[in-house]
């Protein structure tokens, strides 16, 4: 979330960059200084009363050691009536603070300065393209028939099992996934990134660190009896290692990688832009998260842009980049870039990757600091991108390299799958 020191220092700024997101600030930026205003008011007059109290005792303590007692037990009647008010006190100041706190998360993150203006993904800008661009026949099959062909994924079965969007794989389909997975995982760690394996579960606590909560709720798959989550993304555990967090300085950057399944209830979503593996409640994810120093968080962005990059450039895929304009970023992120793969047959762009950083927003959330030369502790920048998300980048792989021989599968995958096309 923001910090009071961004608001405070220029607030109006802060209602200009909200702007760009599509948010209008005015009221609750108002309200969080008023809100804060009446904070260190109420802090204040807790203060002095706790004074008095301390004043009062030591003049009860004196009167009973000098036999004034009378004295004494009028001054005990006054010390239990402030007692009553500083508890009061105590308890608005617990309210403000809450409303205060409450006000703050549901305030997006203030978009960087290289953000282009725009209220949807029409507006995004196409930063770079790359990559072999296939050419297939006009009888070329969409992944979805391709799957049923050559039996590698079967949409309906996972109908039966659980619903739509929870696909099963098969043979080969299943190996090839597996093989995308470890593909992913063997090149973060050559890039220095610490692989872990975190939970598929998170609590409240770690849904508002990452900003999941109160902002995507209802797009996550709740455990009610246990008051859990299901995770989109292992963004949300892997970041939340560091909550509550103070590094030595020595220790960043930190580079974690994780492989995990994401659950995503993708309320709303249907028509032809969700058939087959274009969008699914649960789906496998090659994640990169990285905790910064402000300073170096930027040239990191572009280091993790580049790895994604390396990625899709293996796999011989087209891509482009896009630099998400405001309304189409999320409600955390201070800036995102997309990376999208060309589906040949179904002749449209895939969304395979976000690569963001955060700045200070999820840090303030987690209270992950870092201790500088100063000695002082400062909040770090967190940044993580999709390194990358398996249905979409399956998808590609088979339209655009199927021929009337089977599929290829991409040389950097052979070593993983044992094989080297799918007939």
């Amino acid at each position: 979330m923001l910090t009071l020191q961004q608001i405070k220092a220029d607030p109006h700024f802060i209602v200009e960059r909200l702007a760009v997101k599509g948010f209008d600030g005015n009221k609750p930026i108002a309200r969080v200084l008023a809100l804060d205003d009446m904070r260190r008011q109420l802090q204040l007059k807790s203060d002095n009363a706790s004074a008095e109290l301390n004043k009062m005792s030591a003049s009860i303590g004196k009167a009973m050691k000098e036999g004034r007692k009378d004295e004494a037990e009028k001054a005990k009647e006054n010390v239990a009536v402030l007692k009553e008010e500083q508890k009061a006190l105590a308890e608005e100041l617990a309210r403000t603070e809450k409303e205060m706190l409450d006000e703050l998360l549901n305030i997006p993150n203030i978009p960087y300065e290289g953000v282009p203006e725009g209220k949807t993904a029409a507006d995004n800008v196409v930063e770079l393209t790359g990559g072999p661009m296939p050419d297939l026949p006009d009888d070329a099959l969409p992944h979805w028939d391709l799957a049923k062909k050559y039996n590698l994924i079967d949409f309906d079965l996972g109908v039966k099992i659980t619903g739509a969007g929870f696909p099963v794989y098969l043979g080969k389909g299943a190996k090839l996934q597996r093989a995308l997975i470890q593909f992913f995982l063997d090149e973060a760690s050559a890039a220095g990134y610490l692989e872990v394996q975190p939970p598929y579960v998170v609590n409240e606590a770690s849904g508002y660190g990452t900003g999941q909560l109160p902002d995507k709720e209802g797009q996550m798959y709740f455990v009610n009896l246990d008051r859990l989550y299901l995770i989109p993304t292992a963004e949300v555990p892997v970041t939340n290692l560091y909550r509550d967090v103070i590094l030595p300085a020595d220790r960043l950057p930190v580079k974690n990688c994780a492989y995990s399944a994401c659950f995503r209830r993708e309320a709303g979503s249907y028509g032809k832009d969700v058939r087959g593996l274009n969008r699914l409640h649960q789906f496998d994810k090659v994640e990169i998260v990285r905790i910064e120093k402000p300073e170096n968080s930027y040239a990191a962005l572009e280091e993790m842009k580049d790895h994604v990059r390396g990625l899709l450039e293996k796999l011989g895929l087209p891509w482009h980049i896009l630099r998400l304009c405001g309304g189409d970023m999320s409600f955390t992120s201070a800036i995102t870039f997309d990376f999208e793969v060309f589906s040949a047959a179904q002749k449209r762009w895939l969304e395979v990757s976000s690569v963001s950083n955060f700045e200070t927003y999820q840090a303030n959330r987690l209270k992950c600091r870092y201790r500088g030369e100063d000695k002082k502790t400062h909040l770090c920048h967190t940044l993580n991108g999709s390194a990358l998300a398996l249905p979409r980048i399956m998808a590609a792989l088979l339209e655009n390299n199927q021929t009337p021989e089977g599929i290829i599968v991409p040389e950097c995958l052979r070593k993983y799958t044992g094989f080297d096309l799918i007939n």
